[in-house]
């Protein structure tokens, strides 16, 4: 029995589907091997899984593709029925899954509106009534009477999402779908989700976007493997999440025994000096590097640098010989730098290259590797530019002779 503060609660919930290992594509085949015993292959997507979502919560699941994350959705809006495990839900509830599920492509909009809204628990009066603020919502007010088959991706899209806010359920299931709108009807979606969260509205969202993740949930829970990882703030979770699905990126090192001088190790740290390619916004950033020299080097120089994803390079540290961080490099002499950067980087995957030069111009080119590694900041605000630096905004106003602060 749920208690008044419960909205969602899954106890035990597993899941699995059966694959057949022989597939009989003909009625010939099906006769001829009438008494074949048939064999499968049992994957378990979701395994005795248990949470609470609160009432009011935005409540975020995040996982690698095939974690089990939209089997678990489904199986709340009741699409799949579990193989064992109860889920419970508080009030009524209206699942925004898949594009274009519920739809008669042969029909027009008006009846698609009309038929989704009813399944969603809204009167056929009702549906009718709000129709022009349906299509008005969906901006489709010149497309009424065109067959949902005419309609684009992007247009199904913004039809459902429309239908789905009319619904005024008490819990929201919402997959990522939004992504297939443009960016101006997703900034309306995004109004939608604030309004609807300051409204005490419960609502579950699937997503790979970590910055989604950050700006509306209360509280994220990471699956993987049909399995529960992490439960609870979103940024710790979001960075769990990007570790898992990033672990398997391993850096470039250069192995040629003719080379005068060789990169034997490069990565990044976070704040504890843990290696990691995912980076909280804010906290310091460390990269580690590890040479190794085949004969002696003169005046060398080392530098290290970062860009981002259009190959703009953010920033970059070194050091010559004449900065007096370096001095000769002995034959055979392993030598390790440490840079340590504060992270003022928007979100998103940069990338660490390093050079080695010798002589006090740099003139002489002993190693280059651009785009070395790569790693990837969370949690920074969504800001329009390469780095998110301090600062402060003020707005004044003037009324009636008077300035206001």
């Amino acid at each position: 029995m749920l208690d008044a503060h419960t909205a969602i609660e899954v106890r035990g919930l597993s899941k699995t589907f059966r694959t057949p290992r022989h597939h009989v594509h003909t009625l010939k085949e099906r006769a001829l091997h009438p008494l074949r015993k048939r064999q499968y292959d049992e994957r378990t997507v979701l395994d005795a899984i248990e949470f609470d979502v609160m009432a009011g919560e935005f409540f975020g699941i995040v996982g690698r593709n095939g974690s089990g994350k939209s089997t678990l959705l489904k199986c709340l809006a009741g699409i799949y029925r579990a193989d064992g495990g109860t889920i419970s839900v508080a009030g009524r509830l209206a699942p925004f899954i898949e594009l274009g599920v519920g739809f008669n492509p042969d029909l027009t909009a008006h009846d698609n509106v009309v038929l989704n809204a009813v399944m969603m628990g809204i009167s056929p009066k009702q549906a009718r009534d709000r129709f022009d603020e349906i299509m008005a919502f969906a901006e489709l007010e010149e497309f009424v009477d065109l067959k949902l088959k005419n309609y684009s991706s992007g247009m199904q899209v913004r039809l459902a999402f429309a239908v789905m806010v009319q619904a005024d359920a008490d819990v929201l299931l919402i997959d990522e779908v939004l992504a297939v709108g443009d960016a101006a009807f997703q900034q309306k979606c995004f109004d939608v989700f604030y309004e609807l969260r300051e409204r005490g509205k419960t609502i579950v969202l699937v997503t790979h976007a970590m910055e989604l993740v950050r700006q509306f949930c209360h509280r994220a829970m990471l699956i993987s493997g049909g399995e529960i990882v992490s439960i609870g703030d979103p940024d710790e979770v979001g960075r769990r999440y990007l570790a898992e699905n990033f672990k398997d990126r391993t850096a470039q090192v250069v192995d040629d025994d003719s080379a005068v001088i060789q990169l034997r190790e490069l990565y990044t740290a976070d704040a504890e000096d843990r290696p990691s390619n995912t980076i909280p916004h804010g906290g310091p950033l460390r990269i580690h590097a590890v040479f190794e020299a085949a004969e002696a080097i003169e005046a060398p120089g080392i530098a290290l640098w970062i860009e981002n994803e259009e190959r703009v390079r953010v920033t970059s540290v070194g050091a010559l010989e004449n900065g007096a961080a370096l001095g000769p490099i002995a034959k055979g002499e392993r030598i390790e730098v440490i840079a340590e950067i504060a992270n003022a980087f928007t979100s998103g995957r940069y990338f660490v290259g390093c050079s080695v030069t010798r002589g006090s111009i740099g003139a002489d080119l002993l190693l280059y590797l651009d785009r070395a590694i790569e790693f990837y900041v969370f949690g920074g605000e969504a800001v329009h530019g390469l780095v998110s630096l301090g600062h402060w905004f003020e707005v004044k106003r003037e009324r009636t002779g008077e300035v206001v602060g």
